[in-house]
């Protein structure tokens, strides 16, 4: 009877042993699968491109053209930077920001930056992503040349022309129109005071009055395909300028026209 009892006893540990080792080979197993996801997923976080980009390209695509050729008050300047870091901080992770001022000279842009968001801290991954790491990399690649753009903008000279529509047209066919930056979610914001003048129209010559604007060779000149595109106009205001009802007037009728979506037109504060 004794004898009996230890078999059984004997048995009853070869089963716990064989249990234990079980789970310790489940353990081990489940412990390399974290280790080479873990991996999978810091070499995902990592893989940036040109401008700190996805390598698989932006996620969305946003535009802020400054209209510097003519001077603007520092109180303006201040409220255009208020509104222009809140636009920065709309971009989402991925998405791609373009700055470009205006210039006398029709279609000729100074681009000023150009890149993606490459994510803060607040969106990293806290299992595979050094917080510090990306906090610097967003600061010192994304965040700082941005903040310093307005400030240091040259809206100090007045110059001849002021080709706003030439600009946005640039902006739209070589930045917002390539093929693999289709379906994206796509916005364009203008800082200026929208009074356009060139050779071929002038509100300072011909007034604000769209109906004008259309018979004029510049309606077909300046075409621009916006469909797809959401716009916002940030507005500077001059002393002696036409209405400014007027103008906002004239500008929404354009981007519509041009099958644009207005997100809005703001004037800022400020006049000079």
């Amino acid at each position: 009877m004794a004898r009996h009892r230890r078999r059984r006893r004997k048995s009853s540990s070869s089963v716990w042993a064989w249990i234990a080792i079980v789970v310790l080979v489940l353990f081990i197993g489940a412990a390399a699968l974290s280790m080479v996801y873990l991996k999978l997923r810091a070499g995902n976080e990592a893989e940036l491109g040109e401008n700190l980009c996805p390598a698989d390209g932006p996620k969305s695509v946003t535009a802020f053209l400054l209209d510097a050729t003519d001077p603007v008050s520092e109180v303006t300047k201040a409220d255009l930077q208020n509104q222009f870091q809140k636009i920065v901080g709309q971009v989402p992770k991925g998405g791609l920001i373009e700055v470009f001022a205006l210039t006398e000279k029709e279609g000729a842009l100074t681009r000023t930056f150009s890149g993606c968001n490459p994510g803060d801290e607040a969106s990293a991954d806290p299992w595979t992503s050094n917080p510090k790491k990306i906090r610097d990399r967003w600061k010192t690649a994304f965040g700082d040349p941005l903040n310093s753009i307005i400030p240091n903008s040259n809206t100090g000279s007045t110059s001849s022309q002021s080709p706003i529509m030439a600009g946005i047209q640039r902006i739209v066919i070589e930045g917002f129109s390539k093929p693999d930056l289709d379906g994206l979610p796509k916005q364009l914001y203008v800082a200026s005071d929208m009074l356009e003048h060139t050779p071929t129209y002038s509100m300072y010559r011909s007034g604000v009055g769209y109906e004008t604007f259309t018979k004029s060779a510049a309606r077909d000149l300046y075409r621009t395909p916006l469909a797809g595109i959401e716009v916002k106009i940030l507005a500077f205001q001059r002393p002696g300028a036409p209405s400014a009802d007027d103008i906002a007037e004239f500008w929404v009728s354009w981007i519509r026209s041009n099958e644009g979506e207005l997100l809005g037109y703001e004037r800022l504060a400020g006049m000079k």
